[in-house]
């Protein structure tokens, strides 16, 4: 796999709510269902090349509200 300078990029698409994180301009192969909104995009062989989020604004906002209210709660605990 070849990295360039200029990636990994993200492109957010806000009309359709998809995030899109590109890691390399390789062609994909093949494509794998991480979670019912997240697929992993794969070259030939097998690596990954990018990354697809639908419904990302709502993944994101719950991503990090649970990040920080677990953090939260760690902290209130000591």
């Amino acid at each position: 796999m070849a990295f360039s300078e200029t990636y990994p990029k993200i492109r957010y698409f806000e009309q359709e709510d998809v995030l899109h994180l590109v890691i390399t301009d390789e062609p994909e192969a093949d494509s794998v269902e991480i979670s019912p909104d997240i697929t992993a995009e794969l070259n030939g062989q097998g690596e990954l090349i990018g990354v697809e989020i639908i419904n990302a604004s709502l993944f994101l906002r719950n991503s990090i509200l649970e990040s920080v209210q677990g953090k939260l709660l760690n902290l209130t605990k000591s």
